[in-house]
């Protein structure tokens, strides 16, 4: 680790990509960090990029050559060619999402025959999205006294999808899919779970009839996926695990309850594709320069005004998924630092940086002040205490230059060299990327 000196990122530029054959990218805060550029940008030196975890509540922005694309469901390795793109048993399939997407790519030249699907992977269904909205209604309209007003989901049916997966007895997994007996009565058994809740009785035959497509056009990529992962790695394969939302909103370990339904750090890794926690060789998190947050949730350096206008247009901080526009806020250094603990991080990749660039002074939370008076350095998981916390900040000098032509630290302005190194020093993990703009090309990849 580097500290802060007098030559700025004097202490950048020692630390390698990746290392190992198995790699993870994890995103370090509530999701939208910007995942999905840099496991593209790492594709080309990897055979196999896994997601693992999380549905199409999660949203992957990718620029190639000025095009956006934009991904769900399919892993950002399906963009580089020869890659293969497995999406791991810890992942709830959207197939409607899936197909519309793959229908997507294929219209604009891109190659998805690379594309798996693990055989466990659980379905969501369309009664599971009823009962999302149902239950975030009912939380939104104050029914039963609830402390809570919503917990924000994107309504994609994610966390009733997990919910069942736990419970068993009517869940629907891709293999189903291919088994119609077996799929008419899961779902029928599922119907009539469902019935209660939402106050109808779910249209059994329609279902069952979409079902099937689903699986007559998914049926040639859904595979026994964990053999495929250990296959791969033992005879050599660089393996990519690619995660979906954010450490901080990860079920067990996230700002409860506004949460997501899945495991979004590395532990996850282990159950959402099949593989031990030994496995790993390298762990990069991702990590926006500033902090944002979609949906409702404690979020101690939340900004509005003005600053918090100019930083959500400069850096389209709006959802991929549901676009919405994303809560934002200056860097929470306290967060980052518990994140890289959770997931055993072994560097840092700094995403949109120049969206800072004209900010005369830039503030980074380096502790919290408790309700009691007293302060601490610790994260809370758990959202009433975390909104209870006030931010304690360190103002650096911000950077005036427009900095999205740069390719090396060196020519970045002085002071933003200054604040990777305060980053660096004060999360405890050495900055491997630094994006200074949407394309691929615009990624300054520090030793290389």
């Amino acid at each position: 680790m580097a500290g802060t000196t007098s030559n700025p990122s004097a202490g950048l530029g020692t630390c390698p990509k990746t290392k190992g054959n198995a790699t993870a990218v994890v995103g370090m805060q509530w999701g939208d960090e910007g995942k999905g550029k840099l496991v593209d940008l790492l594709s080309a030196e990897h055979d196999v990029v896994v997601r693992y975890n999380g549905g199409a509540n999660a949203g992957h922005s990718v620029v190639i050559a000025g095009q956006r694309y934009a991904l769900h469901l399919i892993p950002a390795g399906i963009l580089s060619k020869g890659t293969l793109a497995v999406i791991g048993n810890g992942v709830v399939l959207d197939p409607d999402t899936l197909l519309k997407e793959l229908d997507t790519l294929q219209s604009r030249g891109v190659d998805t025959s690379g594309l798996v699907i693990s055989a466990n992977a659980h379905v969501v269904m369309p009664y599971h999205k009823d009962e999302d909205a149902a239950r975030e209604d009912t939380l939104k309209s104050g029914a039963g006294d609830s402390p809570l007003t919503e917990i924000g989901t994107t309504r994609r049916g994610i966390g009733p999808a997990y919910a069942d997966k736990v419970q068993r007895a009517a869940a629907v997994r891709a293999r189903d899919l291919l088994r119609p007996e077996l799929l008419r009565a899961r779902i029928t058994q599922a119907c009539r779970f469902k019935a209660p809740i939402l106050g109808k009785q779910p249209d059994v035959e329609a279902m069952v009839a979409t079902a099937t497509a689903w699986g007559k056009r998914l049926a040639p990529m859904i595979r026994e996926t964990t053999y495929l992962i250990h296959d791969q790695l033992r005879a050599g394969k660089r393996v990519m695990f690619e995660g979906a939302n954010g450490t901080l909103l990860d079920v067990d370990h996230g700002t409860f309850p506004y949460v997501t339904g899945s495991s979004t750090g590395t532990a996850g890794i282990a159950n959402g594709a099949g593989v031990p926690p030994t496995i790993l060789t390298s762990a990069i998190g991702v990590m926006k320069a500033y902090s944002t947050r979609v949906g409702t949730g404690p979020m101690p350096t939340e900004l509005s005004g003005d600053i918090a206008h100019r930083i959500r247009e400069r850096g389209r901080e709006y959802g991929t998924t549901t676009g919405r526009p994303r809560r934002v806020g200056w860097l929470d250094v306290v967060a980052l630092r518990y994140a890289a603990m959770l997931n055993g991080i072994t560097s840092l990749s700094v995403m949109l940086l120049d969206v800072l660039a004209g900010f005369e002074t830039l503030r980074v939370c380096t502790a919290y002040q408790l309700g009691d008076g007293s302060t601490t350095d610790r994260f809370a998981a758990d959202g009433a205490e975390l909104a209870a916390a006030k931010p304690i900040y360190t103002d650096l000098p911000g950077f005036m230059d427009e900095i999205g032509a740069a390719r090396s630290l060196a020519t970045l302005p002085t002071p933003a060299r200054a604040y990777l190194d305060f980053i660096q020093e004060k999360v405890g993990v050495p900055i491997g990327f630094v994006s200074i703009g949407p394309d691929r090309e615009q990624t300054i990849i520090v030793g290389a």
